[in-house]
């Protein structure tokens, strides 16, 4: 089924302001979330549409790329480029909505060791124009924490169990008044675990949670993009008291090549010819991005510019099994430096040479004699 139109899922124009966005998606949430229509499909689905539609229109980058090209500007894994990638759309949901309405809201699914989930971490990966094509395996390290051997994350010593919050009295979270209103907010002093460490491990330090240099083998995919971010769940840094691990975010960085240019899975390559061979024809070979030859007929009277396309010969696509295009530009190369063989040559052919074998050159200096004329 084909998406339907992000305004019209909000039910806001293309010139409604931020606040207009935001306030039509507050609405929609309240009326669709799952915590208030439980077991109905409908409005969840509902509820993800609002909830996408927001997450692209609230943004001013991804909301100049919906206008100007509309869905088309998130397919094919356009995350290198403003795309969605791999975006996990069912936390960005949890996470606008916190936004809006705090912890409270149908948060009472939600672990409260969230709280301490571990920081992402980015890694920044440089590739060459040829392992973007066949995709390649690498081994990378970093620093980041991991989880305590000692204590198996708990922050606890060994023989001992973490007692409940004396603040919040375990729930993680502490109410204040403020005149006529009540506020919840979480915990300072357990950080919304609802637990203390009464005893703790002294490798550590009650923690959960060491310095460490980590090894990882990472897969980068055939037809990867220079700016594609690979999202590797759970390989962040280790959360305290046992949490969950944040995630590895890969950026990767292709450099560019001394023959192709690339647009998107397409490759461009522009050969020189003499200019005997673009009057006369000839057969060329060229090389391609598997490091294999591919031959083309240049016909008699190629003109500069001109550009043959050689199917399945780009870069693969990510998703799938198709491949792009190469294209081979041919520029024609003037001679420099004749001899005097070439250049009597050259004057013998100028003199007997007739506009017919010229037929740019004639229009040009027929408009030339029109405009003058006039």
């Amino acid at each position: 089924m084909a998406k339907r139109d992000y305004y019209e899922v909000l039910g806001v124009n293309k010139s409604a302001s931020p606040e207009q966005i935001k306030s039509a998606y507050r609405k929609l949430a309240v009326k669709h979330h799952p915590d208030k229509n439980k077991g109905d499909k409908g409005a969840e689905e509902k509820f993800k549409e609002a909830s996408e539609a927001y997450h692209v229109l609230s943004n001013p980058e991804r909301k100049q790329n919906y206008d100007n090209f509309g869905h088309a500007a998130f397919e094919n894994g356009g995350g290198g480029r403003g795309g969605f990638g791999n975006f996990d759309f069912s936390n960005h949901f949890s996470d606008i909505f916190e936004d809006f309405f705090g912890e409270g809201f149908g948060g009472g699914r939600r672990s409260r060791r969230s709280n301490n989930r571990g920081s992402d971490l980015r890694y920044d990966l440089s590739i060459s124009l040829e392992e973007a094509f066949s995709g390649k395996k690498q081994d990378i390290k970093f620093s980041t924490s991991e989880k305590c051997d000692t204590c198996s994350g708990s922050g606890s010593k060994p023989g001992h169990q973490a007692g409940v919050c004396s603040m919040c009295g375990g729930h993680g979270q502490v109410r204040s008044s403020q005149g006529f209103f009540t506020v919840q907010q979480t915990c300072p002093q357990c950080a919304g675990a609802g637990e203390e460490i009464t005893h703790p491990c002294s490798n550590c330090n009650g923690q959960g949670k060491k310095q460490a240099s980590k090894r990882l083998s990472v897969t980068i995919p055939k037809g990867v993009d220079d700016g594609t971010r690979i999202r590797l769940s759970g390989k962040g840094e280790a959360g305290s008291r046992g949490s969950s691990n944040g995630d590895l975010y890969l950026f990767v960085n292709v450099h560019s090549h001394d023959l192709f240019k690339r647009s998107d899975e397409n490759l461009f390559f522009e050969c020189p010819v003499s200019i005997a061979d673009a009057a006369l024809g000839t057969s060329i070979e060229i090389p391609t991005i598997d490091g294999g030859k591919a031959k083309i007929k240049i016909p008699a009277g190629t003109q500069s510019g001109k550009q043959f396309r050689l199917k399945g010969k780009g870069m693969p696509y990510m998703r799938g099994s198709d491949f792009g295009d190469l294209y081979v530009q041919v520029n024609t190369e003037v001679p420099i430096s004749l001899n005097k063989e070439q250049k009597e040559l050259l004057e013998k052919f100028r003199e007997i040479e007739n506009e017919k074998s010229n037929p740019s050159i004639k229009k040009f200096f027929q408009k030339a004699k029109s405009f003058w004329k006039n």
